[in-house]
């Protein structure tokens, strides 16, 4: 479902929006585009995987994340992100999303994503999607295999088919990215690339990691890292969206906030509140600009 798609992917994925180095110790060299001009579509052989996370992980069993999700200049719905706890030898995290009564008449949205990540590395074993955009309800259930494949079955108001999407040398999926992103060691000029399943396909996600930012928020003061880009489809990759993220620089790695372009216009994610174990749950109390 494409609504919960563009939220999930833009609080999730980054891409290269200028000059972009090739990871440490890789020996391929992205192109650098010239100004005025996009940045290349990487190869597989430019897509090196991402490496390990963090030891231990910035979150855990408990954290809520709770978002205003803006489209059209105005607020069109919210999405939640919790992580559940370890069961079964994975960590399941659950997305959801619904639109509010004013964009419900453009477009009538309320969805659940689950993904069932390794709690080592934070790649997926599973994913599910149920979901309702307008009258169509959408079920997506992925598998992940170690031969690089994804197995897809996918039911439209009861229609179902299976096939298998093939990704490259590391994989998320649209609920389980932005948490592996917080997970990632993070530098300025760093060049991140991995490939993400989403509406049924394989998408390709790349970029940089850009300079320190410090941003105001309601829910308070952050330094963040800020990431930038696009994203396409494996097998379109001329058909790309632009998308920017923010992550807090400090032991929580929050993803505050992130901007991304769907068919209709620019969508944008803010975080609202956020609670983990132990701490004292941080709520905005007001309707605050971002102040960059």
């Amino acid at each position: 479902m494409r609504f919960l798609w563009w939220c999930l992917l833009s609080t999730s994925v980054l891409a290269a929006n200028g000059p972009a180095p090739a990871p440490r110790g890789s020996v391929v060299k992205v192109a650098r585009p010239q100004p005025g001009q996009r940045s290349p579509f990487p190869t597989e052989a430019q897509c090196q995987a991402l490496g390990s996370v963090m030891t231990p992980i910035p979150f855990g069993p408990g954290e809520t994340l709770e978002f205003d999700i803006d489209a059209l200049g105005a607020r069109a719905g919210t999405m939640t992100m919790q992580t559940l706890p370890i069961r079964d030898g994975v960590m399941p995290l659950e997305v959801a999303v619904e639109t509010n009564t004013f964009f419900s008449k453009v477009r009538r949205v309320k969805g659940t994503a689950k993904t069932e990540l390794s709690p080592k590395t934070l790649r997926p074993v599973r994913y599910y999607e149920d979901a309702f955009e307008n009258e169509v309800h959408r079920i997506a259930d992925v598998t992940f295999k170690k031969n690089k494949t994804a197995k897809l079955v996918s039911t439209i108001n009861g229609q179902t088919w299976m096939e298998d999407l093939r990704w490259g040398n590391d994989v998320s999926d649209v609920a389980g990215a932005i948490h592996l992103l917080r997970a990632i060691p993070m530098k300025e000029g760093q060049f991140l690339c991995f490939d993400v399943y989403g509406i049924r396909r394989i998408w390709r996600v790349w970029g940089t990691v850009m300079p320190r930012e410090h941003v105001s928020m309601p829910v308070g003061e952050f330094d963040t890292w800020h990431l930038a880009g696009e994203a396409a489809p494996i097998n379109l990759p001329d058909a790309r969206r632009e998308m920017h993220v923010w992550i807090s620089d400090d032991a929580r790695r929050l993803p505050l906030a992130a901007m991304g372009v769907m068919d209709f216009g620019a969508v944008r994610a803010t975080m609202k509140a956020f609670s983990r174990p132990g701490e004292k749950s941080n709520r905005a109390e007001n309707k605050a600009n971002i102040k960059w």
